[in-house]
């Protein structure tokens, strides 16, 4: 089991469902953070000093306030750490249960957990630190069934183009006129409202502003 694990969360009471957690788990060290910056800093900190965290715990979403931070996110901070402290496991533990965030994020190969806030919230922390303590990953139940129903999908080029053209305020006619003119095929209208439907099945997206709005957010436009 983890002996020194770090907290990053703003909410000071969900603050104290992870503090109970991590000491039901007898856990002797733990720290808090309530600003990615302060996450960031504080895991540099602990490997300088030849003490470092073993765990980060952190939420994605972070309320701003006065302070000026450069890490806006806990997607940002699980990033920028995958590539400076690989050694540091991360479980997001998060509200958003959206399939296709959790796959961009797990695609770090640091983050080995992804745990949705809820009524199961804390039982599944607690299901999670024990699996990543022993090597394994763990996902809560929606975002495992997520993956599990469309690990076959995979968003391809021609996806992007037309969710390019979608965000850009095209209408499906006028998205299938622009594919023949660059001589993209297929680009048959039926063949782009498929898709566009498909990829909102995918995205779970209920119409078309908000299947744009995701994929600005997973950055694949």
């Amino acid at each position: 089991m983890f002996k020194k694990v770090l907290v990053a969360e703003d909410l000071g009471s969900i603050n104290e469902g992870i503090q109970a957690t991590l000491r039901n788990l007898s856990i002797p060290e733990i720290a808090y953070a309530s600003y990615c910056d302060e996450a960031y800093l504080k895991v540099k900190k602990a490997t300088l000093q030849q003490a470092p965290f073993e765990l980060l715990i952190t939420d994605l979403s972070f309320k701003p306030d006065y302070r000026n931070n450069h890490l806006a996110s806990g997607k940002e901070l699980a990033s920028i750490l995958a590539a400076e402290h690989p050694e540091v496991p991360i479980i997001i533990f998060s509200v958003d249960d959206r399939v296709d965030v959790a796959r961009a994020l797990t695609k770090l190969t640091t983050v080995k957990g992804y745990v949705c806030k809820g009524r199961k919230g804390l039982l599944d922390l607690t299901a999670a630190i024990k699996e990543v303590s022993r090597g394994n990953s763990f996902y809560s139940e929606p975002i495992a069934n997520g993956f599990s129903k469309d690990s076959n999908f995979e968003i391809t080029d021609f996806d992007v183009t037309l969710l390019d053209q979608l965000s850009k305020g095209y209408q499906q006619e006028d998205i299938s006129y622009f594919l023949k003119e660059q001589n993209i095929r297929p680009s048959s209208l039926s063949t782009v409202e498929k898709r566009l439907s498909k990829l909102k099945d995918h995205f779970n997206a209920k119409n078309s502003t908000q299947l744009v709005a995701l994929a600005k957010d997973m950055g694949l436009i």
